[in-house]
C-alpha cells in the first residue's frame, strides 16, 4: 500500500476544512484596508502578544515542524542542535533593546528606509536587493518543506505540489495584508505546538516499554550512532562542523540579528505594534519558541526509537532513502487516526503558506519602497488607493517568481536535510545585510562609503559560494563538471571523496555570518566617501 493511500477522504475533509477556518479568521481580523499602512503595517495596532506569537509560527514554519525530526532520526543526528538557541535568545534581547529603538524614532516601513536616511537611497537599494535574494533563496525552502508534506499524502509531482502552495500563499497575503499574516500565525502556532505535544506522546505510547524504551534507545550510542540521540553540548573545535557550543555563541547571534532585527520578514512584524515598548515585549517574549524546538527534536528521537523496534514498510523504507525529511509526514499519515491525521498535515500546510505570505507581503513593501518613499507617497499627493493596487501586483508577481525559484531548488538541491538547506541558503546574505544596517547605525561617528558596501557585499557573497556546496552540487546535477574533476582544483575550499561523490566544505557556513557583516561593514568604514 503507498504511503498516500492511507490519507482517506475524512482527512481532506479536515484539512479544506481547517484552512476554510483560517482563511474565514484571516478575513474577519483584517480590520480596514484603505491605506498601504493598513496593509503593510496592520494599522500599527496590532497586540504584542499576537505579534509574538506570529514570529514563533514564522521561526518555526514548518522547516523546524519536519525537518528537525528528519534530522535527529538521521543515523548521527543528536539534539546538539539545540545549542543555537542560546546565541538566538541574545540576539532577540540585543534586537530588542537596541534596534527596536531606532525603528520607532521615525515613520519607517522597514529597516532599509532607516538605513536610506542614514546613507542614502542607494545603500537603501542595495539592502533590498540583498533582502530579496536572501528571501527567494531562504523561503523557497520553506514551500518545498510544505510541497513534500503534500506529496507524501497525495503522490503528485512536486511541481503540481508548489503551484498549490503558492496559490494559496497569494489568496492569503491579498485577502488582508499583515493583520491577516499575523493572526492566521498565531493559529498556526496553538496547532503546532498542540501537534507537536500530541505526536510526541502518541509515538511513545506505541512503543513497547514506553519511555524506559525510548530514553534506553535513544541515549544507545551504538544504536544511535556516534553521540546517541540525546547529546546537548558538542566542544568540538573542528570547523567544519555546525551544531557546536562555539557556533552557538560566536556566530549565531549574528545570524539571529539579522533575522529578527534587520531581515523584513521579521522586523515587519514588529513595526506592527503600537510602540517601541510593545515590540521590544514582542521580540523578547518569542524567545519562548524555543521549547517547540525542543519538543520537535523529541519527536524526532521517539521517531528514531519507533522505527528501530517497528521496521518501516517498503513503501516507507523508499522515501526515507530519497529523504529523512518524508519521515515525520510519513509516520503522522500512516500511524494516526483518520481525521487527526488530516488536522497535523493541514497545519503544517497552513504554516508554510502563512510563512510564505509573510514574505510576500514584506517583497511587496520594500519593493514598492524601491520606488516610491512610503511615509511621503500620500503627503506628494500620491493616491492611496493606487498605492495599495500597486502593492497588490507586486504580491502576485513574487508569489509565482518564488514558485519557480522552489521548483528550481528542488531540482537541484540533492538528498539535503530542510534544516540545513534553510539555514545554508540564507548564509549568502545574513552577513552582508546585518553589515549594512550597522554601518547605518554608525554613521554618526563614522560614515561608511556606499560604494565600500557594495563592494563587501560582492565579496561575501562569493566567499560563501564558495565554502557551501551549492554550486558543486548543481554544476554535477547540471553534468557540466564531475566529482573527479573538482578533485583536480586543490584551491577549492572544500574536501572531494571521489568514491562516494561527497563533498564537504573544510569550513562550516555559519562562520560566515559574522565574517561576511564585518567584511562588508569593514569595505564601508574603509572606502573613501565621496563629498
Amino acid at each position: 500500500m503507498e504511503v498516500h493511500e492511507h490519507f482517506t477522504r475524512i482527512d481532506w475533509i479536515v484539512v479544506f476544512g481547517y484552512l476554510a477556518l483560517t482563511t474565514w479568521v484571516g478575513h474577519i481580523m483584517r480590520g480596514k484596508q484603505s491605506t498601504i499602512k493598513d496593509f503593510f503595517l496592520g494599522g500599527r495596532s496590532i497586540p504584542w502578544q499576537a505579534v509574538s506569537g506570529s514570529i514563533i509560527a514564522t521561526e518555526i514554519s514548518g522547516v523546524t515542524f519536519i525537518g528537525v525530526p528528519g534530522m535527529v532520526f538521521a543515523l548521527t543526528g543528536n539534539f546538539t542542535y539545540l545549542q543555537w538557541a542560546l546565541g538566538s535568545v541574545i540576539a532577540r534581547v540585543l534586537v530588542g533593546y537596541f534596534f527596536v529603538k531606532v525603528y520607532y524614532e521615525q515613520e519607517i516601513y522597514s529597516p532599509y528606509d532607516y538605513m536610506g536616511n542614514r546613507l542614502g537611497v542607494s545603500v537603501k537599494r542595495l539592502a533590498t536587493i540583498i533582502f530579496s535574494i536572501g528571501s527567494i533563496l531562504g523561503q523557497s525552502v520553506r514551500v518545498l518543506v510544505a510541497a513534500l508534506a503534500l506529496k507524501v499524502v497525495t503522490g503528485w509531482e512536486f511541481y503540481q505540489c508548489i503551484w498549490v502552495i503558492g496559490a494559496f500563499a497569494i489568496v492569503w497575503t491579498l485577502m488582508g495584508g499583515m493583520r491577516t499574516v499575523i493572526w492566521t500565525d498565531v493559529m498556526q502556532f496553538a496547532l503546532f505546538t498542540l501537534g507537536g505535544i500530541m505526536a510526541l506522546f502518541w509515538i511513545v505510547s506505541q512503543i513497547d516499554g514506553g519511555w524506559a524504551t525510548f530514553k534506553e534507545i535513544g541515549g544507545n550510542v551504538q544504536e544511535a550512532g556516534n553521540y546517541g540521540k540525546f547529546t546537548l553540548i558538542d566542544l568540538t573545535t573542528d570547523p567544519d562542523v555546525g551544531f557546536t557550543l562555539w557556533v552557538a555563541i560566536l556566530a549565531v547571534p549574528f545570524l539571529n540579528l539579522n533575522s529578527f532585527g534587520v531581515d523584513q520578514l521579521n522586523a515587519q512584524r514588529m513595526f506592527c505594534c503600537k510602540s517601541a515598548q510593545e515590540a521590544r515585549k514582542a521580540i523578547i517574549w518569542s524567545s519562548i519558541g524555543q521549547f517547540l524546538t525542543l519538543l520537535m527534536l523529541l519527536v524526532g528521537a521517539a521517531l528514531f526509537v519507533h522505527y528501530s523496534v517497528n521496521e518501516p514498510s517498503l513503501a516507507e523504507q523508499a522515501l526515507f532513502e530519497q529523504s529523512k525529511d518524508y519521515v515525520f509526514p510519513t509516520w503522522i499519515t500512516t500511524t494516526l487516526p483518520v481525521g487527526l491525521r488530516g488536522l497535523i498535515i493541514a497545519a503544517i500546510f497552513a504554516a508554510a503558506i502563512s510563512s510564505l505570505d509573510s514574505i510576500l507581503a514584506a517583497l511587496s513593501q520594500t519593493t514598492l519602497a524601491l520606488f516610491i518613499d512610503p511615509s511621503l507617497a500620500v503627503k506628494n499627493g500620491k493616491d492611496p488607493a493606487f498605492l495599495l493596487r500597486v502593492s497588490r501586483y507586486l504580491v502576485v508577481i513574487w508569489g509565482i517568481i518564488l514558485s519557480f525559484c522552489a521548483i528550481g531548488l528542488d531540482e537541484l538541491r540533492g538528498n539535503i536535510n530542510m534544516v540545513d538547506l534553510a539555514f545554508g541558503m540564507i548564509a549568502y546574505t545574513t552577513g552582508p545585510l546585518l553589515g549594512l544596517f550597522l554601518a547605518a547605525l554608525l554613521a554618526n561617528r563614522r560614515r561608511s562609503s556606499a560604494r565600500g558596501l557594495l563592494i563587501g557585499c560582492i565579496i561575501s557573497i562569493f566567499m560563501v559560494l564558495l565554502v557551501r556546496t551549492d554550486i558543486y552540487n548543481i554544476l554535477i546535477n547540471l553534468s557540466w563538471t564531475s566529482v573527479e574533476k573538482l578533485f583536480e582544483y586543490n584551491w577549492l575550499p572544500i574536501e572531494v571523496e571521489v568514491t562516494s561523490s561527497k563533498i564537504s566544505p573544510i569550513i562550516h557556513y555559519a562562520w560566515m555570518w559574522p565574517v561576511t557583516c564585518l567584511i562588508t561593514l569593514g569595505a564601508g568604514l574603509l572606502s573613501p566617501v565621496k563629498k
